[in-house]
């Protein structure tokens, strides 16, 4: 019996030919399709600057650059989310401060943000946790600019609005196992068309126009570039924004696979009285349906791990909490419900892969678990 992957994608002929289209033309670099891709995700989210990038992480660590904040200021980081958060802050000269998050949604609020702000702080990052918006008023009235974290949230709305970009500037996740994966990739928004401007530069390591595009505007020597300020290169590939393309055009049935599996998991697991399900987003607002992680209220999430993995179902906990962790130095602080989290959540499959059967023997399996 093949193991039920907790995380994944679903790709088919779509995906094929449009790679192939990519591949036929020559194209391996960024190209066509990238600009195609990025005009498409800014249609699907009404947003009026997006960009495409070579991963999640590095559109992070774009983010807190484009914020030029002050060097050794403090950033307000959710301990519950993966280390590209902490570490785009490190890498941009400034200090990660853990904020717990709330036990019932797995993200952020405004009480957790503020028990946390002291005269360093520059800005905060809020992560939409499995897709599940964060209550970006509170958040954004406290005065900071703030960084959106929407790897999980591709398809989220909050009041309307698309998840990052509500906040200074966003950051979207295409890696291999998200909502609409490309394999690797990820994407930049922000309200700002200097920043738009300015993250574009960036993105080819700070340089003001390439070679090509400075011909095309009728440039004499137009291999002589300027260069407006260090960085590393994050193009993607023309054979990723192929792949975004097609994903996105199939994205309305990915979502609606994944709709299904958590609502039937909402439905079937309510009345296990040592399971606490995930929270729905509130009326309204859209979830991402990223990965379901419910919490085990009998002190034996460790086991049914382990028992769920011998038979053939993979689990995982995402995220273990950040301040737990020595490089960060904030293994004294306590942060409780994340703590909480670290001990009882685990994230079992969720993916457009998924059939029916799958389905029905995860549930099958938690349900016999006692």
């Amino acid at each position: 019996m093949p193991m039920i992957n907790v995380f994944g994608s679903k790709v088919g002929q779509e995906e094929i030919d449009a790679i192939a289209g990519s591949l036929k033309a020559q194209w391996l670099g960024m190209g066509p399709k990238v600009a195609a891709f990025e005009k498409g995700f800014a249609a699907h989210g009404n947003l009026d600057h997006f960009l495409m990038v070579d991963s999640g992480s590095n559109a992070l660590y774009m983010a807190v650059t484009l914020l030029n904040l002050p060097k050794g200021s403090e950033v307000i980081v959710p301990t519950f989310t993966w280390v590209s958060c902490a570490q785009a802050v490190l890498l941009a000269g400034c200090t990660p401060v853990m904020a717990d998050v709330d036990l019932a949604t797995m993200n952020v609020t405004a009480e957790t943000v503020k028990a946390q702000i002291t005269d360093k702080t520059a800005a905060i990052m809020v992560v939409h946790y499995a897709g599940l918006p964060v209550l970006m008023e509170e958040i954004l009235a406290l005065g900071y600019p703030v960084i959106e974290d929407a790897a999980h949230a591709v398809d989220s709305f909050h009041n309307g609005k698309l998840c990052g970009s509500m906040g200074d500037v966003g950051i979207y996740s295409f890696d291999a196992v998200k909502n609409l994966a490309v394999g690797e990739g990820g994407g930049l928004t922000t309200r700002y068309p200097d920043m738009a401007a300015r993250a574009k530069k960036l993105r080819y390591c700070g340089i003001e126009k390439s070679g090509f595009e400075a011909s095309k505007h009728g440039k004499k020597r137009w291999w002589e570039y300027s260069i407006t300020e260090p960085f590393i290169k994050m193009n993607p590939s023309d054979i990723a924004g192929a792949m975004g393309v097609a994903q996105l055009e199939k994205l309305p049935d990915l979502q609606a696979r994944r709709k299904e599996i958590w609502e039937r998991y909402q439905a079937e697991l309510a009345d296990v009285d040592w399971i606490i399900c995930p929270k729905d987003a509130p009326e309204g607002d859209t979830h991402s349906y990223f990965t379901y992680a419910l919490r085990v209220t009998n002190g034996k999430r460790d086991d049914l791990a382990a028992a769920l993995f011998d038979q053939e179902i993979y689990t995982t906990l995402r995220y273990h909490p950040l301040h737990l962790n020595p490089l960060y130095g904030q293994m004294d602080k306590r942060l409780p419900n994340a703590e909480a989290l670290n001990e009882d959540c685990l994230s079992i499959p969720l993916h457009p892969n998924l059939s029916d059967e799958d389905v029905t023997r995860i549930i099958a399996a938690l349900k016999a678990f006692a």
